[in-house]
């Protein structure tokens, strides 16, 4: 989920680039409550009825801000073995939440998203991408012979990281890279003891 830095594209995709990277440092620092699209536009340097134009509301901001976000994330990594691959997705995580914007951002649109729909939809499609980025190293693990035919991969992915968010929401524990670890490691032992089959 580590974010990528180049969009192509003209002038509208400039303005829409400068918004959004305005927006998510916004959200990081004041959260969603604070959020302002005059603020935003501010930040970014462009005109408010750009902004209010092209977005309408808050909601509608944060929601292309995910949207983006699924957009540049960075690829899975495949190594050929179910473990490294889950290690390099869970450290991928474990980097992103511990990251000092990032890790601000991704707190401000979960806690947005348990009071505002239009946000909680955005996140769930985010999710959703990432999970479907991911899912194909299970799939083939189990082509491989290293899972369990009927092995659900969407779960084996959100099993990996449901650990991490847990410490970064809830437990305040440690989210390092062993942390990280560990969380793959058990998410591969269940998947190898059936846990994850349809």
């Amino acid at each position: 989920m580590t974010l990528g830095t180049i969009r192509p594209g003209g002038r509208t995709a400039r303005v829409r680039a400068a918004v959004l990277d305005a927006a998510a440092d916004a959200l990081a620092e004041h959260g969603f409550d604070r959020l302002d699209l005059a603020d935003v536009a501010r930040r970014a340097q462009v005109g408010k009825t750009t902004v209010y134009r092209r977005w309408g509301t808050v909601a509608g901001l944060v929601a292309d801000l995910l949207a983006d976000m699924a957009e540049q994330s960075l690829p899975r990594t495949e190594t050929g073995s179910i473990a490294a691959d889950l290690r390099a997705n869970a450290r991928l995580v474990q980097r992103t939440l511990t990251d000092p914007r990032q890790g601000p951002l991704f707190r401000a649109v979960i806690v947005a998203a348990t009071c505002d729909a239009r946000t909680a939809e955005a996140l769930r499609r985010f999710y959703a991408v990432r999970i479907a980025e991911w899912a194909p190293c299970v799939e083939q693990a189990v082509v491989r012979g290293e899972l369990p035919a009927g092995t659900d991969a969407a779960e084996v992915i959100r099993a990996v990281s449901a650990p991490l968010y847990y410490r970064l929401l809830m437990s305040g524990d440690p989210l390092d890279p062993a942390a990280a670890d560990r969380a793959a490691d058990a998410a591969v032992a269940a998947a190898r003891a059936g846990v994850f089959r349809r």
